[in-house]
């Protein structure tokens, strides 16, 4: 498994597991559970997940599926932003901590930004990370001139990812954002897969996995993976899930793949705002 380095030389895996509606009653929650256990075997052991997934629920599930296997897996939750607030991210952070199972969170995130001055959220990420409740901090759906104005905070430069939406439908970051980002941090893609199973349905993603003898999820995936300094968090929800998104990490695309996906789904030519689910 190819591995991103983060800005403090941590790696991590290029390829991860999401856990957005994990814990909703989609499938029984022991059956996710041994899902993300069998990611955390077959080399995917960066898993993501966040408090506002089924109020918490997903959070337990990930608990159960890592109790015994802290130790091989690097932890990411997020926190609401009407939580990002100097009293509110610790009790934020102490209530994922339980519902976790853990004591410390590997890295924590700002699910997108609201109304709380990013300075302040800065301040309290850094009070965590002193703490020792969590090891690194970072933020999930901001745009260019977020993070610009998220590194010009005092200890803002210690963020280490941005977690963005990123699929062939949504590529609007590789005009600016994506590029900005390769000189001073990763990125982490989230629904690579796209939402509704739609790129499931492209017919250009068909015929690039007809020619490779796989399957279009697998084609999405290693595309969002061409990147060096992207990380991919596909869902994890069931077995066969797994293993295919696994099977993935060894996909490379060609020339004529990324040409035939460009052609269906053109890259940007101007700044678009940032997407997000």
């Amino acid at each position: 498994m190819r591995s991103v380095a983060l800005p403090d030389g941590t790696k991590v895996p290029a390829l991860g597991q999401g856990t957005w509606k994990l814990g909703e009653g989609e499938r029984p929650a022991r059956q996710e559970a041994a899902a993300l256990r069998l990611g955390i075997e077959l080399g995917l052991t960066l898993i993501d997940t966040a408090e506002m997934y089924g109020d918490g629920a997903s959070e337990e599930v990930v608990a159960a599926a890592i109790a015994g296997l802290r130790d091989r897996v690097y932890l990411v939750t997020k926190a609401y932003p009407q939580n990002a607030s100097r009293t509110g991210l610790p009790a934020a952070c102490i209530r994922s901590l339980r519902r976790l199972k853990t004591d410390v969170i590997d890295l924590y995130l700002l699910h997108w930004r609201g109304g709380v001055p990013l300075a302040e959220t800065v301040a309290a990420f850094e009070k965590l990370k002193a703490e020792g409740k969590i090891r690194q901090w970072g933020v999930s759906n901001l745009d260019q001139d977020d993070m610009e104005e998220l590194l010009a905070v005092p200890g803002g430069g210690a963020c280490t990812t941005n977690q963005v939406l990123y699929n062939p439908e949504y590529r609007g970051i590789e005009f600016d954002l994506l590029p900005w980002s390769e000189t001073r941090l990763p990125l982490m893609a989230y629904s690579p897969v796209g939402q509704g199973g739609r790129l499931l349905r492209s017919p250009a993603l068909r015929a690039v996995a007809t020619r490779h003898g796989v399957t279009p999820a697998q084609v999405a995936i290693a595309w969002s993976l061409r990147h060096p300094g992207v990380i991919s968090i596909p869902k994890s929800g069931s077995i066969d899930h797994v293993r295919e998104n696994a099977a993935a990490a060894g996909l490379k695309l060609t020339p004529e793949d990324l040409a035939e996906i460009d052609r269906a789904y053109p890259p940007p030519r101007r700044k678009v705002a940032l997407a997000m689910l």
